[in-house]
C-alpha cells in the first residue's frame, strides 16, 4: 500500500467503490460503499418468528424506497435535495424495530453513513458495483473452467485479452474488428483509452470533484 501512495507513474485513484471488505482501506482519498452488498446482509437475517419476518420486509421496504430516491438524486442533485437525503438517512436508519438481529444490522448500515453518502457529494459516482464484480467474474470462471493458464505469458494473455473483450464489449466496439485492426496494422479504429477519456466526458465523471 505504501509503495502504491509513493510511486509516480500511475495517478492514485481518488475513490474507490466496493464492498467493506478490510483491505479497501486507505487505498484512496475517498472509499464509496456500495448499497446492494449492504443490503445483502439484510437477506441473510432468516426470522422463524412471523413477527420477525413483517419486520424484515416493512424495513427493506424503506431501505429500497431510499434507495430510490439517491438514484432519482443522480440526475437531479442540488444541495437542498442533498440535506434533505442526509436527514432522510438518519430517520430510517434510527429505525429500532424490536428484532434484535435486524436492529444491529439498522445499526450497522447507520455507521457507515459518510461512505454510503458519498454519492451526495459525487452524484456522478454508481450506487453499486455490480458491474465490476461481474467483469471480475469472467476471469474466474474461465480459470474454474481452464485449471488455471499454464505459463506467466499464459496469465499475461488471459488477462490482457479478456480485459480488451470487456472493455470494448462496455464501449459498444467489435471485439474482433478491433484485434484485427490492431494486428493489421491498419490502425483505423481509434483507441480503447481514448473512447473511455471521451465516454467519461460524456456522462461529466470528476465533475464534482473539479468543482471543489
Amino acid at each position: 500500500m505504501a509503495a502504491y501512495h509513493a510511486q509516480l507513474e500511475f495517478p492514485i485513484v481518488r475513490l474507490l467503490l466496493c464492498d467493506d471488505a478490510p483491505q479497501f482501506q486507505c487505498l484512496t482519498d475517498d472509499l464509496a460503499l456500495c448499497w446492494v452488498h449492504d443490503g445483502r446482509h439484510y437477506k441473510k437475517l432468516e426470522p422463524i418468528i412471523a413477527l420477525h419476518r413483517r419486520k424484515v420486509t416493512r424495513f427493506l421496504k424503506r431501505y429500497w424506497a431510499f434507495y430510490d430516491k439517491l438514484v432519482a438524486y443522480r440526475a437531479r442533485a442540488s444541495p437542498a435535495a442533498r440535506r434533505r437525503l442526509s436527514a432522510a438517512f438518519d430517520r430510517v436508519f434510527a429505525t429500532v424495530t424490536g428484532y434484535q438481529a435486524l436492529d444491529e444490522r439498522i445499526a450497522k448500515t447507520r455507521s457507515k453513513k459518510a461512505a454510503l453518502l458519498l454519492v451526495l457529494e459525487h452524484p456522478e459516482i454508481p450506487l453499486h458495483n455490480n458491474a465490476s464484480e461481474l467483469g471480475a467474474r469472467r476471469r474466474v470462471r474461465k480459470r474454474d473452467v481452464s485449471f488455471g493458464p499454464r505459463t506467466v505469458a499464459g496469465r499475461r494473455a488471459w488477462d490482457t485479452f479478456m480485459t480488451i473483450a470487456a472493455t470494448a464489449q462496455k464501449l459498444g466496439v467489435s471485439f474482433y474488428h478491433y484485434i484485427l485492426d490492431r494486428v493489421s496494422e491498419a490502425r483505423q479504429m481509434p483507441n480503447l483509452a481514448d473512447l473511455i477519456d471521451q465516454r467519461a466526458k460524456d456522462h461529466n465523471l470528476g465533475a464534482s470533484w473539479d468543482a471543489a
